[in-house]
């Protein structure tokens, strides 16, 4: 699934007997490289050898499959950890270094390079909190002058660590509380708008004191002399913090206005609480903060779908929520004169309601939310545009003519099929050093020939071992439209993780319209084939977040995993398993007739 586990093939192998030959070396480390750094407290070995005779690891035998193949877990001490893998006359040798997590704190009067905080320039409104950090020698003074102001830096005692998101999946995903010896942080507000510089930090140790500038300049923004954006990207991607690490919410279609109410770096937090990338925007010099009034909605039928027209003074920004049967929509900074919204018997609106939302920021006023009320459990996608300043939400309609009793029951369905990465991208990696993107490609062909035997309509992201970049795959589904889309990839592990005995199927989906056909593969799968089951994931995927179909993305097995490495590349195996899945997809479309 994801190449940034580093799998690699190490080609450095150390021969212990003159007589074998480099060219017929039997002993394969697949995973970790020769020089491998890591955070985690433990790491696998993939990899393989001859069935006959033991591997060893450090002298110890490890266990490995019928096939020969092994992925054993090891304990890290901090620092560098040193493996000797011995096969026969064979070893390889592998150093391992743990780094810790956690800054180095510095004994005497220095700050810890980099912790000064802020770190890049930013912007607030006036009577905000604006707080700095520092980390410097447990036993000194701290604190900041900002203006006119000086503000004490407190010890911190004790902090919950989080575990990166990967961390959900091997389980280990709980805080953990830890000493916090060094860390400095205090806060202060401002209440009058103006450029107030660089702050500056003042350490005091042992009778002696050093003054350091932050990197990052303060501004407190005036509320009478807002900044106005407009987005130019087609979907801007709008986050629940100044970074990409922060969750994504609803995307704004291009044209959305919104003022800026603060910064951070490059990010920009827009008035509605979402922050957006500036690269994505452009200022609109001399522009007021945008508000409208909404009067009657309109909407129109076209092929597949219902688009619902909301004509807008200025393109404000959007939220999209959907849960079973309701889709709703919200415009912030509207407010309604609405007094009639004509709508006839429609084949996925049951009925319309709304209702005006209260003042939800500083600047601007509240919002209109709109209920769909939809006829069915599936929604079948959805898109947002602006047209001027008209918004078009443009709602699809369900696949008709679907009947499970024909020879080919998807006759009219179109699927697309992605097979995971492609060229470079080679993602996970066998103990044989069998690449995941030609399992991919192997067993997506086989599902394309699959579902064209059940009448489908198929088209395939990549038809050979080519790079296709994230962004063309998502394009080509917002492109195709097709009735469901179908990302097929293959599994592995964080550091952290036991390749050894982690292994099944595994579904992943985004939006709520994927839930229910993301559940009933991964349950048809393994209860069809006996698989065991990985379980099924809500993950923030390129190829689960088109919202204009279902998406979802199946990990089929793991390529990490010693016995299911087997079950993987077994041709008959694949073909099986094409099968299902495509008997998987007549049977949800079928259940939900």
């Amino acid at each position: 699934m994801k190449s940034v586990l580093g799998l690699v093939i190490i080609s450095s192998i150390v021969i212990t007997s003159n007589i074998v030959l480099a060219q017929e070396q039997s002993l394969k480390i697949v995973y970790p490289p020769a020089q491998h750094q890591t955070i985690a407290r433990k790491v696998f070995f993939i990899g393989t050898a001859p069935s006959k005779g033991q591997v060893f690891i450090n002298g110890k035998p490890i266990a490995r499959s019928k096939a020969g193949h092994f992925a054993p877990s090891f304990p890290l001490e901090l620092g560098e950890n040193t493996f000797k893998i011995r096969y026969q006359e064979q070893e390889v040798q592998i150093k391992v270094t743990r780094v810790s997590s956690q800054p180095e704190i510095p004994q005497g009067l220095t700050f810890a390079k980099d912790s000064l905080t802020p770190a890049v320039d930013i912007a607030k409104l006036p009577g905000e909190l604006i707080c700095f950090s520092a980390i410097a020698a447990p036993s000194a003074s701290v604190s900041v002058k900002l203006g006119n102001q000086t503000i004490p830096l407190l010890p911190q005692q004790q902090v919950a660590q989080l575990p990166p998101n990967s961390a959900a999946l091997t389980g280990q995903n709980q805080p953990s509380v830890q000493g916090n010896t060094g860390k400095y942080a205090g806060c202060t507000t401002v209440a009058v708008a103006g450029d107030l510089g660089q702050p500056q930090f003042q350490l005091t140790l042992n009778g002696k004191t050093i003054t350091q500038p932050g990197s990052g300049k303060i501004t407190i923004l005036s509320p009478t002399q807002s900044e106005v954006i407009e987005v130019t990207a087609d979907s801007g991607v709008a986050r629940t913090g100044p970074s990409s690490d922060y969750s994504r919410l609803t995307p704004l279609p291009k044209g959305t206005q919104a003022t800026v109410t603060g910064k951070h770096g490059e990010w920009l937090r827009l008035d509605y609480g979402a922050w957006i990338n500036s690269k994505e925007t452009r200022v609109l010099a001399g522009a007021i903060p945008p508000s409208t009034i909404i009067r009657s909605v309109g909407y129109r039928k076209r092929s597949g779908v219902t688009e619902m027209v909301f004509p807008l003074q200025v393109p404000v920004p959007v939220s999209v929520q959907q849960s079973d049967r309701n889709f709703t929509l919200t415009l912030h900074h509207t407010t309604a004169q609405t007094d009639i919204i004509p709508l006839d018997d429609n084949p996925v609106i049951s009925r319309l309601d709304w209702q005006q939302l209260p003042t939800s920021s500083q600047i601007g006023q509240g919002g209109v939310q709109y209920s769909f009320r939809l006829k069915s459990d599936r929604q079948w996608g959805y898109k947002l545009r602006y047209e001027g300043t008209s918004l078009i939400l443009a709602l699809r309609h369900p696949p008709s003519g679907i009947d499970v009793k024909k020879q080919k029951p998807l006759t009219g369905i179109k699927i697309l099929v992605d097979p995971g990465h492609g060229g470079k991208e080679s993602g996970a990696s066998g103990p044989t050093g069998y690449l995941e993107k030609d399992v991919n490609l192997i067993v997506s062909k086989l599902l394309r020939d699959e579902l064209v035997k059940r009448g489908a309509t198929v088209v395939m992201t990549r038809e050979d071992d080519r790079e296709v970049s994230l962004a063309d795959r998502v394009a080509a589904i917002d492109k195709e439209e097709p009735t469901v889309a179908v990302s097929v990839h293959y599994n592995s592990l964080p550091d952290e993780g036991d390749a050894e005995n982690t292994k099944g199927v595994g579904a992943f989906w985004y939006h709520p319209q994927a839930h229910n056909l993301a559940i009933f593969m991964h349950n048809y799968i393994v209860n069809k084939l006996g698989r065991p089951s990985y379980g099924v994931f809500w993950d923030n995927l390129a190829l689960t977040r088109p919202a204009s179909a279902p998406s979802i993305l199946l990990e089929l097995g793991f390529m990490s995993n010693p016995n299911e490495f087997e079950w993987v590349t077994d041709s008959q195996s694949q073909k099986k398993l094409a099968k299902t899945v495509a008997d998987g997809i007549v049977e949800w479309f079928a259940a939900g007739e």
